[in-house]
């Protein structure tokens, strides 16, 4: 699968040009590849878009143009673009209220490790989280982690071949279950498989 190259970014000037257009498809892909579980967990599944998105609003943001800069940013982000073999997503966890959301977050400690995604006819697959670094503290869990679910050959086969997928969070706190994923969800992610 594609990673981010210096080629495919453009300069600064090209981006202030190209970003309203570039935004505007990169928020319609993205509706494809947002997955709900409940009212307080969100999955946004990545890919080579998605990532390429983040490093050029970072250079934009930060103004950089050096080579060196721009290496650090395509090092940062590469490693969220799937490989074929796997899906990522960066997991929300969101409760508006400051006060709740410092309880609820106390409460789903460890709850990146639970979040799972099944490929009709095989077993769940449990979240690899935060690999880049730890974001759990002895008090609380974060509210945004890093996930990715490695698949077999056999499973991205099967979702190759039309398979239903089903996604959920299986924490003593927090259960909720999408089965299956919507039709154009499902699809998006097929295109991610190798």
């Amino acid at each position: 699968m594609p990673k981010i190259t210096r080629d495919s970014l453009l300069s600064l000037e090209a981006y202030a040009k190209a970003r309203p257009d570039y935004r505007a498809r990169l928020m319609a892909h993205k509706k494809e590849r947002i997955v709900r579980l409940g009212e307080h967990v969100t999955l946004h599944f990545e890919d080579e878009l998605t990532m390429r998105y983040q490093v050029q609003e970072m250079l934009r943001a930060e103004r950089i143009f050096e080579e060196a800069g721009i290496q650090d940013e395509l090092d940062a982000y590469n490693p969220l673009v799937p490989d074929g073999a796997n899906w990522k997503a960066t997991m929300m966890i969101e409760y508006p209220d400051a006060e709740e959301r410092r309880v609820r977050l106390a409460e789903l400690k460890g709850v990146e490790g639970r979040v799972w995604v099944q490929v009709d006819g095989h077993d769940p697959v449990y979240a690899i989280a935060d690999e880049d670094l730890e974001r759990e503290t002895a008090e609380k869990t974060s509210s945004v982690h890093f996930l990715r679910f490695e698949l077999t050959p056999a499973m991205a086969g099967a979702v190759k071949g039309g398979a239903a997928i089903a996604a959920g969070v299986d924490h003593p706190a927090y259960k909720e279950t999408l089965s299956p994923l919507p039709a154009h969800i499902r699809d998006s992610l097929a295109g991610d498989l190798a």
